[in-house]
């Protein structure tokens, strides 16, 4: 069983202990603001083949390379005027940007499953000082089984993986709760290619400029997220729903109340409120906590479209999509 370290309680054993494991090539769970990750030397192709073995991660799906911050970015990607203006905003934060790979990054193919480009993105937090202190860009998919269910807590991660990885730091509950946004920069307009953290409308503010949005399922893989299956739990997901049927977990959102709500198996409020940010902060753990508790179906009320809605809502038509999708 994977050792397990409290950021809080001993940070100066967590990061020694997660350096001597990364430095042996061994991926190592860490927390970021958005999911945890699995961590591992983005320039050593045995430590990247482990990210891929410990989750069953497809191989044409690419990782996010994490960096200390832009100056370590810009050492092995090339960023255009308005993918600095990006970097330069919303970094460190849930923001990956795609850019060109640079020819004499240390990066391994394997990290990019091939492609020219490279997603990077600078976390907050004890994840930029760990890679700030190990020297080198982490690749870091989320720490879970490929294609279920993101970990948003070290207790996620150690059901998931605590027999397959050596080591999980604990840094508490992730603030953001799912995953960063992805953009790609093409002849100076953006492009989303997964929304997450940041919210599309806050990049269009910070920019003056309309975000694209994603390709209709099916579209070429240029970064992580973007498989039509993904984030799947094991009990299947039921959208838009308005009604309660026999054996099934009710994941409600704001105030309004669904017919035969009294039936469900359990319910929880993503957020009572109404409240974007904590219904995203809360989405993962509550799909884990209704498959935990052995329902038939996770049936979900609407959740608006807009901010971090947006997110929210990928990440649930994902989770709901046909499996092996």
């Amino acid at each position: 069983m994977a050792r397990r370290i409290s950021i809080a309680q001993a940070p100066e054993l967590a990061m020694e202990s997660a350096c001597a494991e990364l430095s042996a090539g061994h991926p190592v769970a860490v927390p970021t603001e958005t999911v945890y990750g699995l961590a591992a030397d983005a320039t050593n192709p045995a430590a990247i083949t482990a990210i891929y073995e410990t989750k069953g991660r497809p191989r044409f799906n690419p990782l996010i390379c994490h960096m200390a911050d832009l100056a370590m970015a810009e050492r092995h990607a090339v960023f255009d005027p308005l993918s600095r203006k990006l970097a330069e905003r919303f970094w460190p934060g849930p923001l990956t940007l795609v850019l060109p790979l640079k020819g004499d990054s240390a990066i391994h193919p394997l990290a990019t499953a091939g492609l020219d480009t490279v997603g990077v993105r600078v976390p907050m937090g004890f994840a930029s000082r760990l890679i700030a202190e190990f020297g080198k860009p982490l690749a870091a998919p989320s720490a879970n089984p490929s294609g279920r269910v993101s970990p948003t807590s070290a207790d996620h991660v150690a059901q998931d993986l605590g027999e397959r990885i050596s080591l999980i730091l604990d840094g508490g509950h992730c603030g953001v709760g799912v995953e960063s946004t992805i953009v790609k920069v093409e002849d100076g307009a953006i492009r989303l290619l997964r929304p997450g953290g940041i919210a599309a409308e806050e990049i269009e503010a910070a920019t003056g400029l309309t975000v694209a949005r994603p390709e209709k399922a099916g579209a070429a893989i240029e970064a992580p997220g973007m498989l039509a299956s993904h984030y799947a739990p094991n009990a299947p997901i039921r959208l838009e729903a308005s009604s309660i049927e026999p054996g099934e977990a009710l994941l409600a959102f704001g105030t309004d109340r669904i017919t035969g709500e009294g039936n469900a198996l359990f319910v929880l409020n993503l957020s009572p409120t109404g409240d974007l940010a904590e219904a995203a902060a809360n989405l993962f753990d509550y799909m884990k906590k209704a498959d935990a508790a052995g329902a038939t179906g996770i049936a979900v009320a609407s959740i608006p479209d807009t901010g971090l809605g947006e997110a929210i809502n990928d990440r649930l038509s994902r989770a709901a999509a046909p499996r092996g999708a």
